[in-house]
């Protein structure tokens, strides 16, 4: 599922289109990525109109329109954003396509568990500005983790890394990265964390947000040609996914299992139980 930093990326590729009038809009009305919002309603509005902004925010994404129209988009498991070229006609699972003058903006989703959103108003939709605090924000405190842990003692860590309503835009290979640079078990209990180790938690939650959105998504107007292209070998990142990988720091060799339903990597050369 796509984490704070590839939301970002998926973000800039339709930047290419911001001050365009959209000409036509394609897509699957009966798709089930229109769950929550008309689909035939969302084209007749957005047709004509221009892209004025985009923002990212945790795992989502939220377009704004001229007629005060906003696009809202969630990827879900597989879901990502494209540009494509002009005259571009949707594929099997391109749900939705802007076409603009000299290009297209499509939304792909092959398994269907993102969704689209589609408001209009003067003012951003309830569910984007109730979105939990950014991680890089002055609001996401050590003081604040630290209470949140504490509210969740007898949860794995892992489990707990995972919980938007505090650290919005973490999911799974991110929250094994911080674990991993903070030197702590994905099964510790929350609640047992050191207040040393629940600032290193707060700590790496910055940093691994701070490098993961320069490296995948990267700096103000440049864009990395893949996803990934950027990620160094130092990371567990480019590690945990291989069966026999290795602890980039230690050499030893990595573990991966189940750790409140999700597949976890850690090193034993570094993360040790204590509990």
């Amino acid at each position: 599922m796509p984490e704070l930093a590839e939301v970002e990326f998926y973000r800039k590729q339709w930047n290419a289109g911001l001050g365009r009038r959209v000409r036509a809009v394609r897509l699957h009305a009966r798709a089930r990525v229109f769950r929550c919002c008309p689909a035939r309603d969302l084209a007749r509005r957005l047709t004509g109109s221009t892209l004025r902004r985009s923002a990212a925010a945790a795992k989502q994404l939220l377009f704004r329109f001229s007629g005060d129209c906003w696009l809202g988009i969630h990827l879900g498991i597989s879901g990502e954003l494209r540009r494509e070229a002009a005259g571009y006609r949707p594929r099997k699972h391109d749900h939705l396509v802007l076409a603009q003058r000299g290009r297209s903006l499509v939304f792909s989703d092959p398994r269907m568990f993102g969704r689209i959103d589609f408001t209009v108003g003067p003012r951003p939709p309830g569910w984007w500005t109730h979105l939990a605090p950014p991680i890089l924000s002055p609001a996401f405190t050590a003081e604040a983790v630290a209470s949140f842990l504490r509210r969740r003692g007898r949860t794995p860590v892992k489990a707990v890394l995972l919980m938007q309503e505090r650290f919005p835009g973490i999911g799974n290979w991110m929250a094994d990265e911080i674990l991993w640079r903070a030197a702590i078990h994905p099964r510790r209990p929350a609640g047992a964390l050191t207040p040393a180790e629940i600032r290193a938690v707060w700590r790496e939650c910055r940093r691994v947000s701070r490098l993961a959105l320069r490296t995948i998504a990267g700096r103000g107007n440049d864009v990395p040609p893949e996803l990934n292209a950027r990620i160094p070998d130092s990371w567990l990142f480019n590690h945990r996914w291989k069966d026999g990988g290795r602890c980039p720091r230690t050499g030893v060799r990595l573990v991966r299992e189940q750790v409140a339903g999700r597949t976890t990597c850690w090193s034993p050369g570094r993360q040790k139980p204590q509990f």
